[in-house]
């Protein structure tokens, strides 16, 4: 449905459930695949009317920017790849990119690894900025300009509904916010909003992480 109060020309409110639940940790897998297909539609027809991007993003908790306590995610229509998108592509652009190595590493090392499910993994980020941060990612989607219509997009939600629900069991209800970069090589971030971003983290990007990434990994692989 349309945002009533739209940021851009054009943003749009998905809901996730008929049923009345606040986190994307309580939905059913027929209801993440619902999700995703959903995305996948609405990104297919944003570019057939022009746009060049759709940033998918979900905000949980009032501290994350949520205004409504059911869940639902934000599907926003760009004209232009967002800056920080197109900072990405500088780095994931090439065979293989900067994603595709940090993969085979975190497959390689195993330390960040939480789980994987049909070539899509699931890691605390590397030197991530607050604690039970979490990088999804799988292969490339091949360029298409909308979300994965196939099982990539699916399986990644899957584990992000299931990362949600293992930092639930360890730190309760939390405030979150989860985006999806669609430019490059795809990948969900989802970033637990357990510390408060001050001055040096908002004006000099050096983010303050007291949780090693290592020591979550571990948490959430025993939180499963």
């Amino acid at each position: 449905m349309p945002n009533l109060y739209p940021a851009l020309e054009r943003q749009e409110v998905v809901v996730h459930s008929p049923r009345h639940v606040r986190s994307f940790a309580e939905l059913s897998n027929e209801e993440v695949e619902a999700v995703a297909g959903t995305w996948h539609q609405r990104s297919e027809e944003a570019w057939v009317s022009g746009f060049s991007y759709v940033h998918a993003a979900i905000n949980e908790g009032r501290l994350a920017g949520a205004s409504l306590a059911h869940s639902h995610s934000q599907l926003i229509w760009l004209r232009d790849v967002p800056p920080v998108v197109r900072e990405e592509q500088a780095l994931l652009d090439g065979s293989p990119c900067a994603l595709c190595d940090l993969l085979a590493a975190e497959r390689a090392d195993g330390a960040r690894v939480i789980a994987e499910r049909d070539g899509v993994l699931m890691s605390a980020a590397y030197a991530g900025r607050a604690p039970y941060e979490l990088l999804i990612a799988g292969e490339h989607w091949g360029g298409q300009p909308g979300f994965d219509g196939g099982v990539a997009l699916v399986r990644a939600l899957e584990l992000m509904a299931d990362g949600l629900r293992r930092i639930r069991t360890i730190e309760g209800p939390i405030p979150v916010n989860v985006w999806l970069h669609n430019s490059g090589h795809w990948h969900l971030e989802v970033l637990p909003r357990l510390t408060q971003f001050a001055g040096l983290e908002l004006g000099a990007g050096i983010y303050v992480n007291v949780l090693p990434p290592e020591e979550a990994a571990r948490a959430l692989r025993e939180a499963g």
